[in-house]
């Protein structure tokens, strides 16, 4: 099967970017490399290509009742404009996917941005809930028709001010219409990298001026790994599996995401949860020897094998190697040790306090 081309895959060959498969797009994982990628966001702003994440909208008169029903967070609480953080779980509790919800600002409808990959499956949930429980309401899978881009840095939002009008008015968690290289855009005060910034929202057609307009640092996915991991964010079928390896809100660390005031799916299990408490919890954790811990690797105390590394990378701006992983709550606590076996060798590690990066 072809790879999915997002609508920037041209200005992507012609700045020679490293091309890579994510969640079957093709997409660069970087331009010039992924510490000069990083470092601009940390410092200053970059721009990514994130249109291969999904874009589905929901209208209709009850599409507010199928968003609340099929998320784990609480949909009344937004007022045209707003966005939130949720979880979409299964009837067990697990996660099926992380997204963004965004009430659009006209308050007509929604728009929520499953993971690379999961817009065909997402799509279907939707509209085969919305048959089953007899609701009215549009669902319309959106990726192939739009552009997405995130500009991310401490000098984003100065960088956009010279493109549009008051992009700092535009609240955190927030999205605005505003008009970028002469492209109608959703803008929204998001992002997935620790820093302030947002993500644009166009048609398509309007992607290459949109790029183009915005004058920083092209950024790949190498380095949006990187940023996100520094900042203790979750990647969805990495950090959490359906199948390979169910995880709950609860045992994710985002357990704000769930609001058991809701009926959604999976609600039942998560109040259960919450009850008894949970066996296992994710922990960010750093290597105190030489090595890096990557995802699959067995996590150790006093020789035994207590969980797994999910995630793991060498920091570019704390300059040691930090990961993510669950182990059972009696060894969750900041200033535990652990051991990551490393190409078959224990490196000693620490568990810390996430994130590991935090914007000053």
């Amino acid at each position: 099967m072809s790879l999915r081309a997002p609508p920037l895959a041209a200005a992507h060959a012609d700045a020679g970017a490293k091309l890579t498969e994510f969640g079957g797009w093709e997409m660069p994982v970087e331009f010039d490399s992924i510490r000069t990628e990083h470092e601009a966001v940390r410092t200053a702003a970059g721009k990514f290509d994130v249109s291969h994440m999904g874009q589905i909208e929901v209208s209709g008169p009850d599409a507010a009742e199928l968003m609340d029903r099929l998320t784990t967070n609480d949909i009344s609480a937004l007022g045209p404009g707003d966005a939130q953080y949720a979880a979409i779980t299964d009837e067990d509790g697990h996660m099926l996917d992380d997204t963004v919800v965004y009430r659009l600002p006209e308050g007509d409808g929604y728009l929520f941005v499953p993971n690379a990959g999961h817009d065909a499956e997402t799509h279907e949930r939707w509209v085969d809930h919305a048959e089953a429980w007899d609701l009215t309401a549009t669902v319309d899978n959106r990726t192939d028709e739009y552009g997405m881009v995130a500009l991310q840095g401490p000098d984003a939002i100065d960088l956009l001010g010279d493109l549009c009008e008051s992009p700092g008015d535009i609240g955190r968690f927030t999205a605005e219409r505003r008009t970028i290289g002469g492209a109608d855009c959703l803008v929204a005060r998001t992002g997935y990298t620790g820093e302030d910034g947002v993500e644009v929202l166009f048609d398509a057609d309007d992607a290459a001026a949109v790029w183009a307009a915005l004058e920083c640092q092209p950024c790949g996915l190498g380095a949006r790994d990187t940023l996100r991991l520094e900042s203790g964010f979750l990647l969805s079928g990495q950090d959490f599996h359906p199948e390979e390896n169910p995880r709950t809100p609860f045992e994710a660390g985002i357990g704000f995401v769930v609001d058991l005031d809701t009926e959604f799916v999976g609600r039942e299990a998560l109040e259960r949860q919450q009850e008894t408490g949970v066996e296992e919890t994710l922990v960010g954790f750093r290597l105190r020897e030489r090595g890096i811990a990557r995802h699959g690797h067995e996590i150790v105390v006093d020789g035994d094998v207590v969980g797994t590394v999910t995630s793991g990378t060498m920091s570019p701006t704390l300059g040691d190697a930090i990961a993510l992983g669950y182990v059972p709550v009696a060894h969750a606590d900041p200033g535990t040790a652990l051991s990551v076996v490393v190409r078959g060798e224990e490196k000693r590690a620490e568990v810390e306090s996430l994130p590991f990066y935090e914007q000053s």
